[in-house]
């Protein structure tokens, strides 16, 4: 008998630890009770505004929207992969809504850009939606309601979810990381240094912009 609960036992946690075919390696937060991907530019910056944010229990950076699986950071940069620069994030519907992310979302990227944001340009740092088919008509509300808010035409895409790849582990929470970087400066403490990248790269500053009061700045 104790031999057979053993079996059960064993094959419960083998199965509830296997992995989603949607997002690939990765494996759900079990405390989040839903999720959405999207791209905004640098998925450095996209996960610092959304940690933030009340209902949300994690941001994590990673690729999406491909063709090539398990795709390093060079490979998408470089080009050819068809990859997205993008997060996930999980949060608790009870606490923030799948429509308030992504009126923040609207608000925390240049959504006229067809060829990037911001300071990054080409087509791994342009802007996009990945939506689950329950996800499909928030989003699409969303971009109508920013789009009159904005006065101007969103070329930001609604697109299929795809399968997820989690970025190296150096790229995760890199906006608060600790670590000293040796630049042309001198060493420069990550997180400095990321100050440093956003400012530069003007995210904010177009934010104001094209937003006004209604920009989400991090």
């Amino acid at each position: 008998m104790y031999f057979k609960i053993k079996i059960i036992v064993v094959l419960f946690l083998i199965l509830t630890t296997q992995t989603s075919p949607i997002f690939g390696s990765l494996k759900l937060n079990a405390q989040s009770k839903d999720s959405i991907i999207l791209a905004g530019g640098c998925f450095w910056c996209v996960e610092a505004d959304f940690e933030k944010v009340n209902g949300v229990s994690e941001v994590i950076s990673g690729y999406t929207g491909g063709f090539v699986k398990n795709p390093t950071y060079k490979q998408v940069v470089k080009g050819g992969t068809g990859h997205y620069e993008a997060v996930i994030i999980h949060f608790d519907p009870g606490v923030v809504s799948t429509k308030d992310i992504l009126n923040m979302f609207f608000r925390s990227i240049d959504p006229t850009d067809a060829g990037g944001q911001f300071c990054d340009r080409g087509d791994s740092y342009k802007s996009a939606i990945f939506a689950k088919p329950s996800q499909t008509l928030t989003a699409e509300r969303a971009l109508i309601e920013a789009e009159a808010a904005l006065g101007k035409k969103i070329v930001t895409p609604i697109l299929k979810i795809s399968e997820f790849f989690v970025a190296e582990d150096y790229h995760q929470d890199y906006y608060k990381g600790e670590n000293l970087l040796l630049t042309r400066f001198g060493p420069i403490q990550q997180k400095n240094a990321y100050k440093r990248y956003r400012k530069a790269c003007g995210r904010d500053e177009r934010l104001i912009e094209l937003w006004g009061k209604e920009a989400f700045l991090n």
